[in-house]
């Protein structure tokens, strides 16, 4: 019997989780996974705040809610199988005054309808029992919301690939993707391989790797960068797990909270504002033709106009450090400026469509041979290896079909 020839695009921990899947879960199958960049979890993995999300936001039913539950399962056996420290530290949504609770109260309801364990109300004068330093009318406690090290996981999957013969091919930038009647040719700058199966799990440049099959380019990729703070070590104690606003619906994202990092340190963060550049990290780079990308698309402009307040609460945080602890400050008032140093800076893939709306679901789209994971935002990380399982159970569906 002929082997399958798989490839898989990406060596973030979606595309990793996706590359094993095919090997545990397809016989005979080859798989190469292609990575541009010359280590693995380069980019969003290894640029995000580390929490295994539980399920409170999404709307039940969803693509999200249903594969974030089935991932922070698979994930906390996967870490304690591996060795990776994993750590349920819990989170509280904070309600910072009477405004807030019905929307908390959605909250709630929420992650009651999607099965999140152990979730319970808590009054204003009990949330110090909680979280001693912090400060509300109310609270939504999450007592399983945990931490991880997700590049450490994502070093896991890549030796579990090449442990089952697979094969992680790092620097290898891929530049071509040509569907023929019956198989892909993938091109890199070292060359072209034929593949019977072609799974895409390209982050911030996935739509631009869809395009290269003939996909639509919508939704375009417009790219957010998010500053983090770190607390200085000594004020560590201010915070024991995770300590997060009521999302605000007039903003797109969520604003300014505090967490616990797997190592022990606090984090500050993150805002959100347009990048100018896809992987500009340093607060200087920028990349010509990802600004061009973003503001030359008209949905940019239509997102845009109906976020300008979201905007200047963003541009704020931006600007001032002051203004970003003051955030922080609504929730543990004993965080002050000078306990804050600068952090690391993520990026965040935000799938737009053409109206300007954002893109919430996971999507994933494709043909039976070429598959395209184009938006997987927050929970992706925690619910990867449900995605995983969620791409591989399509691709053996396409085949019997």
């Amino acid at each position: 019997m002929a082997k399958i020839r798989a490839a898989v695009i990406g060596g973030g921990i979606i595309g990793l989780a996706v590359a094993r899947e095919l090997l545990h879960r397809m016989d005979a199958v080859e798989v190469t996974l292609f990575e541009k960049e010359t280590r693995v979890a380069a980019h969003q993995t290894g640029h995000n705040s580390g929490v295994v999300h539980a399920g409170l936001y999404y709307p039940p039913g969803s693509l999200k809610a249903r594969l974030c539950r089935r991932g922070v399962t698979l994930l906390q056996q996967y870490a304690e199988n591996k060795g990776v420290a994993y750590e349920e530290c819990g989170k509280v949504v904070v309600a910072h005054d009477s405004s807030e609770v019905a929307r908390m109260d959605a909250i709630f309801d929420r992650a009651v309808a999607n099965g999140v364990p152990g979730i319970r109300k808590v009054a204003g004068e009990k949330i110090p029992e909680i979280e001693p330093h912090a400060r509300g009318v109310a609270a939504v406690h999450s007592p399983h919301t945990a931490i991880i090290d997700y590049v450490a996981v994502a070093e896991a999957l890549a030796a579990d690939i090449a442990a089952a013969a697979g094969r992680v091919l790092l620097g290898r930038e891929v530049v071509g993707l040509d569907s023929r009647t019956a198989e892909t040719v993938v091109t890199t700058g070292q060359g072209s391989e034929v593949f019977d199966l072609v799974v895409t799990c390209a982050g911030l440049q996935s739509d631009r790797v869809a395009l290269m099959s003939g996909e639509p380019r919508s939704p375009r990729v417009v790219p957010f960068f998010g500053d983090y703070f770190l607390l200085e070590p000594e004020r560590s104690s201010l915070v024991k797990g995770l300590i997060y606003p009521v999302p605000d619906p007039r903003y797109p994202f969520l604003g300014v909270h505090l967490t616990k990092r797997i190592d022990g340190r606090i984090m500050l963060g993150p805002n959100a504002f347009l990048s100018f550049g896809r992987e500009a990290y340093d607060r200087r780079g920028w990349s010509a033709s990802d600004v061009m990308s973003a503001v030359g698309f008209p949905g940019f402009w239509r997102f845009a106009v109906h976020n300008t307040a979201a905007a200047v609460r963003e541009a704020r945080t931006v600007l001032s450090t002051g203004q970003f602890v003051k955030e922080a400050q609504k929730y543990v008032p004993d965080v002050r400026r000078s306990d804050v140093t600068r952090g690391p800076r993520g990026i965040r893939a935000q799938a737009m469509n053409a109206d300007g709306s954002l893109e919430d679901d996971f999507v994933i789209t494709g043909s039976e041979r070429v598959i395209h994971v184009r938006n997987a935002p927050s929970p992706g990380a925690t619910s990867s290896l449900a995605i995983a399982e969620h791409v591989v159970t399509e691709v053996l569906a396409r085949a019997t079909t």
